[in-house]
């Protein structure tokens, strides 16, 4: 009709057609980890070459309802303009959930703030079989599929899903086609059944991984097994898929995704040194940067996250001065004084880390001969060398005193790592007693509580890499 134009609704994208022309065919992935992947720890891992990065988990019902009031604006601060903004893209907005109306009302409402919506269908936590959601929804399959095509015939963005799989290559992959089907545009798949957890975690099946990759078309992400820089490719080329995504792996590492100088590794290569070829930077330098982005910022960062994420980071360096362990456990900032004093509620922080660096010097000089490959033992028990304190380096949970409680569930003999399991001290420091990869915090993820103060309450990361051993970071679990 003359004198009216009808604009045209931009065509929503899915698919590899999403993931290439919006996400930019993204590799590297940082998982969704509850109270730990904040906008601060986004940004910093980004900047360490993190090209895909998910909010902590959102739960859609308390998200919807907004009677909470701090809710929202702990989980996702739409006011100050930074979630979601251009420094924060590409980012996949996680929700919980097991109603598609509380669901759908939480998306719309961040719809305009993100790339596309992730439904976690992982952690596999007890507040989750509380709470019905995460991995304790996978038998109703029904429900799964209104969730998803809920949100995939009314948001304007793709939905996604991360999930865990079945004991059966048979049934994770019906389960994964029937995601495609309800209108899943990426999955992500955590190579561990529900029962792999804490010192249950085991080896990620990649193998089930790459079942689900050739059963699909749409893009897979791999979540499971991810210690060092070198496990990338390996597990990129044992699954086919097309990233890999990193919780804990992540946490106490967020340059996991960088080369070092000396990246190429060939069959020539020591087997210990092919663990050498990523960046492991000064774990202060790392601390200080952290907290310079958290001070910087106008969205607000919980006490809980910032001692999180320094305990992790600084882990093997405060096992040698544990007096400023000590020191760091003690401080408090409570919100109310973060809010008032902004910035300046942090320096306490600061303080203790940058005494640390200072006394750091004094080892890095004295070792200033030697080559990292030489200050690098390989530990007998698991294979992997232990990089010296001061470099951020991957943590391998100790294990139970009981070996028999230390034992996972049958995998196959082609996940990955082989696990070995053997005794483990009861000392704090981290035992490498199994040869299994470090699980990155899932949602549930927790900072275990101990005599130096370190959180204690635990935090549900993303459900991704568990063992190698990969963290429950997914609630933060993945």
């Amino acid at each position: 009709m003359p004198g009216i134009t009808l604009e045209e609704k931009p065509r929503k994208l899915g698919g590899y057609e999403f993931f290439e022309k919006v996400l930019g065919s993204p590799k590297f992935v940082v998982a969704p980890m509850v109270d730990q992947s904040e906008l601060a720890w986004r940004k910093l891992s980004r900047k360490y070459g993190a090209q895909l990065v998910y909010t902590p988990m959102i739960n859609a019902k308390m998200y919807a309802e907004g009677v909470r009031k701090p809710y929202r604006e702990q989980n996702f601060d739409t006011v100050h303009g930074e979630e979601g903004g251009p420094e924060d893209r590409p980012l996949i907005v996680q929700f919980c959930a097991n109603n598609p109306d509380h669901l759908l009302t939480s998306a719309k409402l961040l719809e305009p703030y993100c790339d596309a919506v992730d439904i976690n269908l992982g952690c596999p936590q007890d507040i989750a079989r509380r709470g019905h959601y995460g991995s304790f929804l996978q038998d109703e399959w029904d429900l799964i599929y209104q969730l998803i095509n809920t949100l995939h015939q009314n948001l304007s963005i793709p939905v996604t899903a991360k999930f865990r799989v079945f004991p059966t290559v048979e049934k994770t992959v019906e389960y994964a086609k029937m995601l495609e089907r309800a209108g899943a545009q990426i999955l992500t798949c955590h190579g561990r059944t529900r029962e792999q957890r804490g010192h249950r975690s085991g080896v990620a099946d990649w193998e089930k991984i790459r079942a689900v990759k050739e059963a699909v078309s749409v893009p897979v992400i791999a979540n499971g097994n991810i210690l060092f820089y070198s496990d990338i490719e390996k597990c990129l080329a044992a699954t086919g898929a097309d990233a890999v995504m990193s919780a804990e792996g992540n946490l106490y590492n967020p340059a996991i995704f960088q080369p070092g100088p000396s990246s190429e590794a060939s069959s020539s290569t020591p087997p210990a040194a092919q663990y050498l070829t990523g960046s492991h930077p000064r774990s202060t330098h790392l601390a200080l940067e952290y907290l310079a982005i958290v001070k910087s910022q106008k969205t607000l960062t919980t006490p809980s996250a910032v001692k999180g994420h320094l305990f992790k980071l600084l882990r093997p360096a405060l096992g040698h001065y544990r007096d400023l362990r000590e020191r760091l456990g003690k401080v408090r900032v409570e919100r109310s004084e973060r809010d008032k004093d902004g910035g300046s509620a942090w320096d306490r922080y600061e303080e203790i880390i940058r005494e640390l660096d200072a006394r750091l010097e004094g080892d890095i000089e004295a070792a200033k001969d030697k080559t990292l490959e030489e200050l690098s033992p390989v530990d007998e028990a698991t294979g992997f060398p232990v990089l010296p304190h001061w470099l951020s380096q991957p943590y391998v949970r100790p294990l139970p005193a009981e070996p028999e409680a230390a034992k996972p569930p049958a995998q196959s003999d082609k996940a990955g790592v082989e696990v070995v399991a053997t005794e483990c001290d009861g000392d704090d420091n981290p035992c490498r007693g199994s040869k299994r990869p470090i699980s990155p915090a899932q949602p549930g993820d927790s900072i275990q509580p101990d005599a130096a103060g370190e959180s204690k309450r635990a935090k549900l990361t993303s459900e991704e890499d568990s063992t190698p051993v990969q963290g429950n970071s997914e609630m933060a679990v993945g």
